[in-house]
């Protein structure tokens, strides 16, 4: 994989993406970096925080895009106007433990994705064979993850691009009869839809999660649910997924996602993961 994550501390974070490293803010690192100055000194570019003056400053002009090589995926890099960069590498792991469960199966499964943002976890799913429908609020993020998936190789993959608002969407597959094997699902703090709907989590997620339960097949295969709210913990999350998944046969479990940095330095926890297994009782 062409990302490594270099170092934390002081509020920020230092990564090597591809041929550039970078530095990002981070809320979590508030311990002290353990690199000397002069290593994040030679960063590439460093997205700031700063009222309305926020952005980045590049000590090497970046391209607009660059393509990155993730697990069996090729994402291309886009470093936006609010310091994302179009993918959370730290999911890596869940992406990993989803194949695993897809390709152990000898049957053609169906896989949801919602909030799927540039289609990580889409394109995992299906480069592991899986049926995918990809939704996401924003028409933009869509084409860019339809982006990805040629990168990848993955164009005429069997997967459904929507734009829509999530709530809506899941409603309408409900009447539908329409069920999947699989949900993926990383719901966001606060966000609108593509009609600008407004999602916020501490009154959506319980009902989205009740939807959920609804458009699962008999014996669904998994449910990984990813949590970066500030405020709401690990436990928190697992609680709201055993409610909506009750009665499934299954496991479920939950922990925190994590980066190692290089050098066997501080890990740094990114997000909350909940995770309904359906091979295992």
């Amino acid at each position: 994989m062409d990302y490594q994550l270099l170092d934390a501390g002081d509020g920020r974070k230092l990564e090597r993406v591809g041929p550039y490293t970078l530095i990002r803010p981070c809320t979590e690192a508030l311990w002290k970096p353990r690199l000397k100055p002069e290593r994040w000194a030679d960063a590439d570019a460093e997205f700031r925080r700063e009222g309305k003056k926020s952005g980045w400053v590049a000590r090497t002009k970046l391209p607009e895009q660059w393509p990155l090589r993730f697990g069996e995926l090729t994402m291309l890099i886009r470093p936006t106007d609010f310091g994302h960069l179009g993918l959370f590498p730290e999911q890596l792991a869940s992406w990993d433990w989803i194949t695993e469960r897809l390709r152990k199966i000898r049957r053609e499964c169906s896989v949801l994705s919602l909030f799927a943002y540039t289609g990580a976890g889409t394109l995992a799913c299906a480069k592991a064979g899986a049926r995918l429908c990809h939704v996401d609020a924003s028409k933009g993020i869509v084409e860019w993850a339809r982006e990805n998936a040629r990168e990848s190789g993955l164009e005429n993959a069997p997967i459904r691009w929507i734009v829509d608002d999530v709530k809506k969407f899941l409603r309408r597959e409900v009447k539908r009869g329409h069920r999947y094997d699989g949900i993926i699902l990383d719901p966001p703090t606060f966000g609108r839809g593509s009609k600008g709907e407004v999602w916020k989590i501490e009154r959506d997620l319980v009902p989205l999660l009740e939807l959920c339960r609804e458009v699962l097949s008999e014996r669904p295969l998994f449910v990984a649910m990813h949590g970066y709210t500030l405020g709401m913990s690990t436990q928190t999350y697992r609680n709201l997924m055993e409610d909506a998944l009750e009665g499934l046969p299954g496991s479920i479990h939950h922990g925190e996602l994590t980066s190692i940095p290089e050098h066997g330095l501080r890990p740094l926890p990114h997000c909350a993961v909940v995770r309904y297994d359906g091979l295992k009782e």
